[in-house]
């Protein structure tokens, strides 16, 4: 840390000005959007916790970590260690924190003028508990975000006055404030920027739940209440959608619709986060510590009485009241970790609050930290907040992990600001979408007790995801043409057909593929992939091959994929199924894509290739087996060396093929088709030598050593979709220029006319 604070500099004071707004907080927010780093803090509604609206941009120091894997980024110098990441939290806070300012801090805007920003994911919890992992991350993102900002401006809703704080820096001779606030004045005097848009798949939002598996979960939490395991489980799904457009426009939209107190953007770099949450985790303030947990949910009412009638419902219910009040006790519990003794008290309890789309039920927690603890200390003692997870903590962890399929990432963990000056406000990461890779996540839950009724808790998921869910209405792409597979008999949508996880095709690789080039409907040399394909279905299923009419198959195939007026590569594959007498259950399916070969944007015409490091010897390599890894890998690892395909040898360091593609060898009129033990016979490989032999070549095979192929006119990699292509370097050496015989075979045996 000491190496950072070298680099990053000393905090030596605050510089403040007032900001005269000329646009609403949203947008002159909207200007610093588009820079990674910045988050932007909204307090929607008139509720007593919106007071304040927040940004912080340009972070002259990045934080973030998953598991122990730790990045610390600062004045573009980057430090990656192993480490706890609440204890790297804490090191950061004490390294810059403000005690020592030459101002009266009550100079200085409330609630923050310098500290963090960011996230904490709820997968955090498996850093202070040892929890059971058997859900999946598919997102592979950080379990923590944050960024200490040059530049911070605080709107007071109340005071209406907004203030710019810009903490000075010395570092390596230098200050860092009049660099920082020319870059404030130069944005915030341009030219304000265009409203984006957004837009999702026309297939809307798809839940990693069905409706009835959601149920059956509930269902599985009330036999571990009535078993006595736990008390109440937060219960979610997570909805997922292709997504395109700008973040911060979706963000912007969310909060016009329906402000909540705590709407949250970040900017991650390569993710965003977009937040609507109306639940306060933890505020700290010195050393007053408040939580305000929310338990109880009701739709809005359609008509003035009965949405009266939907909050006194509420407001009356048992269930609620109990749920809400099992939560308060745990979270007491929690805060009483780190508060002094007796300082812990229920402020308020079952408040109504209304929202746009729903009711809610909401307490008030307070207490005094204790002396000697700090905001990393009660963040430890608290996460994941009490209010989604449920009680007891420990065990509904567990259970959640068991019963969603998905890690939650950032939903249910926190979002917000941890300052120098021992000022902490976060929220409840729920009504939270994360946008990553061209997709939008976002998860929604309830808390489950025993007399939970399993249909209405999942309606409850709908209505609270519904604001996030109807910001896409009307805004969705043009639906994509399904793209569909032929598979036992029937065309099915790709997306929907499916392996069963006991065939062994799937299990080891057990079997084999076909790839067939089809130019305009017509498919190159079909015979003799039948041929090769009969064989293998011999060899490896000691069976008698299917009797199809594969002709009339792919042109299904073709026809159903809008592929009949251009070039397509269609692959035929083979599954071994596990039974071994009739009736058998092998998978066949036919899949056709558009195909452009991969001459067709490189300016020079030909190929390179990189000598694979780790020879082949298998008997599988006299067939396309679907164990292709080998060759996949092969392929990637050419790439990583700037060449186009791998050079495959034999164990005696023979030449044998390339990842893809067989290889001749020319000189003197003569081809030599190098000689393996196992290699599989091409297609297209025999055609050409047919060619070539009826037009006065001679065909011969031989042994050949890397070394040998530098004596060679020129040589050719050939396969049924690319054809036949000169090669023009091996392991980056020159080879003679090829002759034009590659094009005339192609113009002979690729486009035939």
């Amino acid at each position: 840390m000491e190496e950072i604070k070298k680099i990053a500099g000393q905090i030596t004071g605050i510089y403040t000005e007032p900001v005269s707004l000329s646009e609403p907080f949203m947008d002159f927010s909207a200007r610093f959007a588009s820079m990674p780093g910045t988050t932007v803090l909204m307090s929607g509604g008139d509720l007593d916790c919106a007071r304040y609206h927040i940004l912080g941009a340009k972070p002259w120091l990045v934080f973030s970590g998953r598991d122990d894997d730790m990045t610390i980024t600062v004045e573009n110098h980057s430090f990656d260690f192993k480490a706890d990441p609440f204890d790297t939290l804490r090191r950061i806070l004490e390294a810059f924190h403000q005690d020592d300012l030459d101002r009266d801090p009550s100079d200085l805007p409330k609630p923050i003028y310098a500290g963090l920003f960011g996230y904490l994911a709820y997968d955090l919890k498996d850093c202070l508990e040892n929890l059971p992992r058997t859900s999946i991350d598919t997102l592979c993102l950080p379990h923590l975000y944050f960024t200490a900002p040059s530049i911070i401006v605080v709107h007071d809703k109340i005071n209406d006055t907004t203030r710019l704080c810009i903490p000075e820096r010395e570092f390596a001779g230098e200050n860092n404030l009049e660099k920082d606030l020319a870059e404030f004045k130069r944005i915030i005097s341009g030219k304000p920027p265009k409203n984006g848009s957004f837009s999702g798949d026309a297939g809307g939002f798809k839940s990693n739940f069905t409706q009835a598996a959601y149920m059956n979960a509930i269902k599985k939490i009330r036999e571990y209440i009535a078993a006595g395991d736990v008390y109440q489980v937060n219960m979610s799904q997570r909805f997922e959608m292709d997504v395109q457009g700008d973040a911060f426009s979706l963000f912007k939209t969310l909060y016009h619709n329906n402000p909540a107190p705590f709407f949250a953007y970040i900017h991650a770099g390569n993710h965003h986060i977009v937040s609507t949450s109306p639940e306060r985790f933890l505020l700290q303030t010195g050393q007053k510590v408040e939580t305000r947990p929310i338990k109880g949910t009701r739709p809005r009412g359609k008509t003035p009485m009965e949405d009266k009638r939907l909050g006194r419902e509420l407001k009356q219910s048992f269930k609620d009241d109990a749920e809400l009040s099992m939560i308060v006790d745990l979270l007491r519990n929690d805060i009483g970790k780190v508060c002094r003794v007796g300082s812990v008290r229920v402020m308020e309890h079952k408040r109504l609050e209304a929202y746009q789309n729903v009711y809610h039920l909401v307490s008030i927690v307070e207490g005094i930290l204790d002396h000697g603890r700090d905001s990393v200390d009660l963040l430890k003692a608290t996460f994941p907040g009490g209010s989604i997870t449920g009680c007891p903590k420990i065990r509904t962890m567990e259970i959640i992990d068991e019963l969603e399929p998905d890690r939650r990432h950032i939903y249910t963990g926190a979002i917000g600001y941890i300052s120098f000056h021992d000022t902490m406000d976060l929220s409840i990461a729920i009504r939270t979408a994360t946008i990553h890779n061209g997709q939008i996540i976002f998860s929604v839950g309830g808390g489950i007790v025993f007399d939970s009724d399993p249909l209405d808790e999942y309606e409850e998921t709908l209505h609270k995801g519904r604001t996030l869910i109807e910001v896409f209405k009307g805004k969705e792409k043009k639906a994509a043409k399904k793209d569909y597979v032929w598979i036992n008999g029937a065309l099915e949508p790709i997306d929907q057909a499916g392996i069963p996880v006991t065939d062994l095709g799937f299990q080891y690789g057990y079997g084999f593929f076909e790839t067939i080039r089809v130019d305009k409907g017509n498919p190159g040399h079909l015979n003799a992939h039948v041929d090769r394909l009969n064989q293998t279905w011999e060899h490896l299923f000691a069976e008698k091959p299917p009797d199809l009419t594969w002709d009339e198959i792919i042109n299904q195939v073709i026809v159903q994929n809008r592929l009949l007026h251009e070039t397509a590569a269609v692959k035929i594959i083979a599954t071994r199924g596990n039974r071994e007498f009739p009736p058998f259950n092998h998978t066949l399916l036919v899949t056709a894509r558009p195909y452009t070969h991969r001459l067709a944007a490189k300016k020079v015409k030909g190929v390179n290739l990189a000598v694979y490091p780790h020879p082949r010897q298998t008997p599988l390599a006299d067939h396309k087996t679907l164990n292709y890894l080998y060759y996949f890998l092969a392929g990637k690892w050419a790439m990583g060396q700037n060449a186009d395909e791998a050079l495959i040898l034999n164990p005696d360091h023979t030449v044998s093929e390339t990842n893809t593609a067989n290889i001749l060898l020319i000189k003197n009129h003569t081809v030599t088709k190098p000689v393996s033990l196992h290699v599989l016979p091409g297609i297209m490989d025999t055609v050409v030598c047919k060619f070539l032999s009826g037009r006065g070549f001679t065909i011969e095979s031989n042994k050949v050593f890397l070394e040998d192929l530098f004596g060679f006119d020129e040589i050719i990699i050939t396969n049924s979709l690319i054809g036949s292509v000169p090669v023009l370097s091996i392991d980056g050496k020159k080879l003679p220029e090829p002759s034009d015989l590659w094009k005339k075979i192609n113009k002979a045996l690729l486009y035939p006319s």
